[in-house]
C-alpha cells in the first residue's frame, strides 16, 4: 500500500518535470546576485557626482540623500515583494499592472518597454565595449566600428546564454556580482582604513559635513533624482518570480538582503571617495574610481577600468534576463506575437523572447544615436513604478482574500505613488522640452496597435504560417497550461 503511494508521488514529480513550463531554478543567492547585479553598474565607479554636485558640494547633505534614496528604493522593493509573492508570475510590473489596472495600461507599459529597455541594454553594451577596449588604446579613442562589434558580441553571447540555460545565466550573474562587489570592497575598505588613520584635513570634511552652503528645495530634489537613478534596478526580481524557488519566502528575504547591502556599500564607497579626494576633485573627475585608485593603489590602478567592464557586463546579463521574461509575459497575454511566449523543448527557456529582445537591442547599437532619443523616456520608468504601487492598493481593496504571504505596511505604497508622480512631473516642469511631448505621444501611439490587434483581436493567416515555420526552426512550443487570463 505504502509502495503504491510512493510510486504515485514519483509519477507526479516526473510529470511536473516533464511539463513544458519555466522551471523554478533561481534560489535565494541567485536572486540576491540578480538584484545587486542590476543596481550596481558603472555609475558608482565612474560618475557618482550628480548627488554631490546638486548638493552644492555639501558632504552631509550628499550622504543624507544617498541614504534617503536607498530607503525609498527599499520601500519600493517591499511593495514589489508583496506583489511578487501574491502573484508569482513572469513579467514584473507588467503582470501586476495588468491584474490591478487592466489590459490597456499594461499594454502601454510593454509598448514603451519594448523600445526603452533594449535601448538601455544597447547603451550598457557600448559602455562595456568602451571600457574593455580602453586598456589596449591608452589615451587614444578606440575605433567606433570595433566598439560596436564588441558590443554586439557581448549582447549576443549573453542572449544565447540566457536562451539556452537559466542555471548558466544565474551562475554567470553570481560570479560577476561577486567580482564587482570585491572591487567595491577594495574601495570601501581602503577608505575606512585611510579615514581611521587619516590626516586632519580628511576628518575635517566629515566633522563639518553640513558647514558649506545648503542647497535649495529644487537642488535637493535634483540630487534626490540622481540618487534614485543610481539605485535603479531594485524592481528586477519580480520579472523572474515564476522561476524563484519558494517565492513566498525567498522574494521578501532576497529584497531585504540585497537592497540594504547596496545602500551600505554605496555609503562606504562615497565616504572612501571623500576621504581621498576633495568634493571639487570628485565633481571634476571623469572617472572617480580611477582617480581614487591613482592616489591610493597606483601600482594596480588598472584594476578599476577592468572592474567597471566586469560590473557593466554583469548588469547587462541581469537586465537581458529580465527583459526576456517581460517579452515572454506580454506574449502570453496576447500583447506580443504568440511565438515569443514559446519555450525551447530541450531547455524550457524562453528562447524566442531572448532572440526578440536581443535583436531590438542590436538595432539600437548600429546607429547608436537612437539611444539618445530614449533619454527622454526616463520619466516613464517612475510612471510605471507609480502605476504598479497603485495596483497594489487597488488589489488590497478589490481582492482582499488574495493569498499574500508577505504584506507591506499600507501607507508605504501610498508614499511610493506620491513620490513616483512627483518624479514624473518634476523634470518636465523644471526643464520643459519638446522631446517629452514626443515621448508622451509615442506612449499614446500604443492605442493604434492596441485597438485592432488586442481589443478587436485582428489576425492575419500568413502570420500563423510564419509562426509555424519559426516554431519548427527554433524547436519551441507553447508552455503547458498557459492561460491568457493568468495576469488579469
Amino acid at each position: 500500500m505504502g509502495k503504491g503511494k510512493s510510486d504515485d508521488a514519483k509519477d507526479i514529480k516526473r510529470k511536473d518535470k516533464a511539463k513544458m513550463q519555466l522551471k523554478r531554478n533561481i534560489g535565494y543567492f541567485d536572486g540576491v546576485s540578480f538584484i545587486i547585479g542590476t543596481i550596481v553598474g558603472a555609475g558608482i565607479f565612474v560618475s557618482p557626482t550628480g548627488v554631490l554636485k546638486h548638493s552644492l558640494l555639501n558632504v552631509g547633505v550628499a550622504l543624507t540623500i544617498w541614504t534617503a534614496s536607498g530607503l525609498v528604493s527599499l520601500m519600493g522593493s517591499l511593495c514589489y515583494a508583496e506583489l511578487g509573492t501574491a502573484l508569482p508570475f513572469s513579467g514584473g510590473e507588467y503582470s501586476h499592472i495588468k491584474r490591478g489596472l487592466g489590459s490597456l495600461p499594461a499594454f502601454v507599459f510593454i509598448w514603451t518597454s519594448t523600445f526603452t529597455k533594449p535601448a538601455s541594454n544597447a547603451a550598457r553594451a557600448l559602455l562595456f565595449a568602451e571600457y574593455a577596449t580602453q586598456p589596449f588604446y591608452g589615451s587614444c579613442p578606440a575605433p567606433e566600428a570595433l566598439k560596436k562589434c564588441l558590443a554586439l558580441a557581448a549582447l549576443w553571447s549573453l542572449g544565447i546564454l540566457n536562451g539556452r540555460s537559466v542555471k548558466m545565466a544565474a551562475w554567470v550573474q553570481t560570479i560577476f556580482t561577486l567580482l564587482k562587489m570585491l572591487a567595491l570592497s577594495v574601495i570601501a575598505v581602503g577608505g575606512v582604513v585611510l579615514l581611521v588613520g587619516g590626516r586632519k584635513e580628511n576628518l575635517a570634511r566629515f566633522e563639518d559635513a553640513f558647514s558649506s552652503e545648503i542647497p535649495n528645495a529644487s537642488q535637493i530634489a535634483e540630487a534626490f533624482f540622481q540618487g534614485l537613478y543610481a539605485y535603479g534596478g531594485w524592481w528586477s526580481l519580480n520579472y523572474m518570480a515564476e522561476e524563484m524557488k519558494n517565492p513566498s519566502r525567498n522574494i521578501p528575504l532576497t529584497v531585504m538582503t540585497a537592497v540594504p547591502a547596496v545602500i551600505v556599500f554605496y555609503l562606504l564607497v562615497n565616504i572612501s571617495y571623500l576621504t581621498v579626494l576633495t568634493p571639487k576633485e570628485i565633481v571634476s573627475s571623469v572617472a572617480v574610481a580611477v582617480t581614487w585608485a591613482d592616489r591610493v593603489i597606483p601600482s594596480v590602478a588598472w584594476i578599476i577600468p577592468l572592474s567597471v567592464a566586469i560590473s557593466i557586463f554583469g548588469a547587462l546579463n541581469s537586465s537581458m534576463f529580465t527583459l526576456g521574461r517581460l517579452s515572454y509575459a506580454g506574449s502570453q497575454s496576447g500583447h506580443l506575437p504568440v511565438l515569443i511566449s514559446m519555450l525551447n523543448v530541450h531547455s524550457c527557456t524562453p528562447a524566442p523572447a531572448m532572440i526578440f529582445s536581443t535583436t531590438i537591442a542590436s538595432i539600437f547599437i548600429i546607429p547608436s544615436d537612437l539611444i539618445t532619443l530614449t533619454n527622454y523616456f526616463g520619466f516613464s520608468a517612475w510612471l510605471m513604478i507609480g502605476l504598479t504601487c497603485a495596483s497594489l492598493i487597488v488589489l488590497r481593496y478589490r481582492e482582499p482574500h488574495l493569498h499574500r504571504p508577505y504584506k507591506v505596511f499600507l501607507p508605504v505604497p501610498f508614499v511610493m505613488v506620491a513620490m513616483s508622480f512627483f518624479l514624473v512631473l518634476a523634470p518636465i516642469v523644471w526643464s520643459p522640452n519638446l522631446q517629452y511631448v514626443y515621448a508622451f505621444l509615442f506612449m499614446l501611439g500604443s492605442l493604434i496597435v492596441y485597438l485592432p490587434f488586442v481589443h478587436f483581436k485582428l489576425r492575419f493567416a500568413f502570420l500563423d504560417k510564419i509562426t509555424c515555420h519559426l516554431q519548427l526552426l527554433l524547436e519551441v512550443c507553447p508552455a503547458d497550461g498557459f492561460a491568457e487570463g493568468k495576469c488579469g
